[in-house]
């Protein structure tokens, strides 16, 4: 069976990729630092039917990282589909406007982003290499777009890893690998400010499937 690793797995968008993918034959590597939260995604998935299994590490530790991908890799021979968006909890997001913003601002954000992403690819790429087949999606605020000053720390670090995706999408050409940039510009969910449109996950999800079926696009940005 094919599989798909996400990392950064939670009961949003992690959960709903997952659902996309593993409805249609996938087995899901769920990685993400809190055990308890995962295995209750395992739960629910497995109530309907997808192979699924947790594999703990926090994404900012990039030894437990990669080891939770190889670990992903022996239990489902292999990873088809990598799937890269974590994200931390509201309330522990350190916001500053672009005049307030510090280097060590941007450089958690930096390592949390673009750090971890290259951690997973580098997990992954050489067996893809080896292969000739394999998708690398990576997940993404709007902001990487079209900033806000209220994100003046957090933009530089999304941009970043844009820059990079983008950049890999170009150096993977022709090697039957795709990389892909996906930029969200709502708030998935409920309970978000007013004036920022929202989305549920489950309608965002299936962009997901065209970038790895279609293979032809770079980015796609999502805004409702």
């Amino acid at each position: 069976m094919p599989s798909i690793a996400i990392v950064g797995a939670g009961p949003g968008m992690g959960l709903a990729i997952a659902r996309t993918f593993g409805s249609r034959g996938y087995d899901v590597a769920l990685i993400a630092r809190n055990r308890a939260k995962l295995d209750d995604l395992v739960g629910r998935l497995t109530a309907e039917g997808i192979t699924a299994a947790a594999f703990p590490a926090d994404v900012r530790d990039h030894d437990a990282l990669t080891q939770a991908l190889k670990d992903a890799a022996t239990r489902f021979g292999g990873i088809d589909v990598l799937e890269h968006s974590p994200a931390p909890s509201i309330d522990s997001m350190t916001l500053t406007s672009p005049s307030r913003t510090s280097p060590s601002d941007v450089q958690g954000w930096t390592d949390f982003l673009l750090g971890s992403a290259i951690t997973a690819t580098q997990a992954v790429l050489p067996a893809m290499h080896e292969a000739g087949a394999g998708t690398l999606l990576f997940t993404n605020g709007a902001g990487s777009v079209d900033p806000i000053p209220m994100l003046g720390n957090v933009n530089p670090a999304q941009a970043a890893l844009r820059n990079w995706v983008l950049n890999l999408h170009k150096e993977l050409a022709g090697t039957g690998i795709q990389a892909a940039h996906v930029a969200i510009g709502v708030w998935i969910g409920a309970g978000g400010p007013p004036e920022i449109p929202t989305a549920e996950a489950e309608d965002i999800a299936p962009l997901y499937w065209d970038l790895h079926t279609q293979r032809d696009e770079a980015e796609r940005v999502f805004t409702g």
